[in-house]
């Protein structure tokens, strides 16, 4: 249960172990193109303490089609056309990524980037990959810096912003909360303009009157505005994840959310069906695998599935697919998301890890199914 109820217990590295940070265009690059440098490195301190801490980050960060574009003199910041877009990202993201790479540098942590489309999170084998790629590099003490692979998305086929590519990869990394950057401090009950806007400090539900008040998406160098951020926040509260939205145009930005409490909070639906609606939603079991009573036990404490707890597995299925997980009588217990094909996990059930390299001919996976991309019914 996502026990965060307060903007302060974001930097707790015991209730949000790993947090995601997004930034928009409007906050890395000014309106004449030029990288506001400083800013992000006073951020990248913040976070650095936070990492120094325990604390796991992940950064999403836009702003490689605007670098491009002054790079490459194009009109309306790169956003003409669909080419001109394409051609600007493919510019920018290497000055983006040298960016992150020096400022993180500077505080001692490794920038690791990841260009995701929206097919490499809809795709269940696309997305397991980069799940394992997002924790592979976590476990390693890096810090990915993930944005979306402008140079080839379509506008059929595309995030559209980094809002909702946020919270994406807060369900891929198995992040506990995601805080988006703004020019606001967060949700107000009207346009902020407008005389007596209030700022809603927390949010229990999305409902028509929220919606409302986030109003249509915005124009400018960023693609989304408050519109986009509540989508986001519905896709990280319904897989029991927090999310807050802050003012990032002030230096320093962290601390202002973390010892004021000023932005806005989503509350994290944590009851029994969070994780199992973003899981088993749209999904059809492709097959079951069986646990002894060991591995039953050690779910409910919150394991993953190792190969050495199976007894049985049921079905044809590849890797990726959804899967049930049941009790040695055969009842249901859980559904996960599979490491493994059918035959492989055959020939893998009751293996402990220093028998499977023998059979796989290569290091094996940390679990078959891993308990990031499980839920217990």
């Amino acid at each position: 249960m996502n026990s965060i109820t307060a903007l302060s217990h974001l930097s707790d590295p015991e209730r949000c172990p790993l947090l995601v940070v997004k930034l928009g265009s409007s906050l890395l690059v000014n309106s004449d193109g030029a990288l506001r440098r400083d800013w992000l490195a006073g951020l990248v301190a913040e976070l650095a303490v936070l990492h120094r801490a325990g604390q796991r980050i992940v950064i999403v960060s836009s702003g490689a089609i605007a670098l491009g574009a002054a790079r490459l003199g194009l009109p309306q910041r790169g956003r003409a056309s669909l080419p001109d877009a394409q051609a600007a990202a493919s510019v920018g993201q290497v000055e983006l990524a040298g960016l992150y790479a020096d400022v993180l540098g500077a505080q001692g942590l490794v920038a690791a980037q990841i260009l995701l489309t929206l097919e490499d999170m809809e795709d269940r084998r696309r997305y397991l990959n980069a799940s394992a790629t997002l924790e592979r590099l976590l476990d390693l003490g890096a810090v990915p810096v993930v944005n979306e692979n402008d140079s080839v998305a379509t506008e059929e086929i595309r995030f559209g912003d980094n809002d909702r590519l946020a919270a994406r990869v807060a369900q891929a990394s198995g992040a506990d909360a995601v805080l988006l950057f703004s020019d606001v401090d967060g949700l107000y009950d009207r346009p902020p303009h407008q005389d007596g806007a209030v700022l809603v400090p927390q949010v229990d539900i999305i409902d028509h009157t929220v919606r409302s008040a986030a109003g249509p998406p915005q124009e400018g160098p960023g693609t989304g505005g408050m519109a986009s951020k509540l989508a986001a926040a519905e896709i990280a509260t319904r897989a029991g994840i927090v999310l807050a939205i802050a003012n990032g145009t002030h230096d320093r930005p962290l601390s202002r959310v973390f010892e004021q409490n000023i932005g806005t909070m989503f509350i994290a639906q944590n009851g029994p069906g969070a994780r199992k609606n973003w899981l088993g939603g749209r999904l059809a079991k492709a097959g079951t695998v069986r646990v002894d009573g060991g591995c039953h036990a050690a779910l409910a404490r919150g394991a993953s599935v190792l190969a050495a707890g199976i007894i049985a597995v049921e079905g044809e299925f590849a890797r990726g697919d959804f899967v049930g997980i049941a009790d040695e009588q055969g009842a249901e217990i859980a559904l996960g998301l599979i490491e493994y094909d059918a035959a492989t996990c055959r020939s893998l059930m009751g293996k402990r890890q220093d028998a499977q390299a023998d059979i796989l001919g290569y290091a094996p996976r940390s679990a078959v199914i891993h308990r990031d991309h499980m839920v217990m019914l």
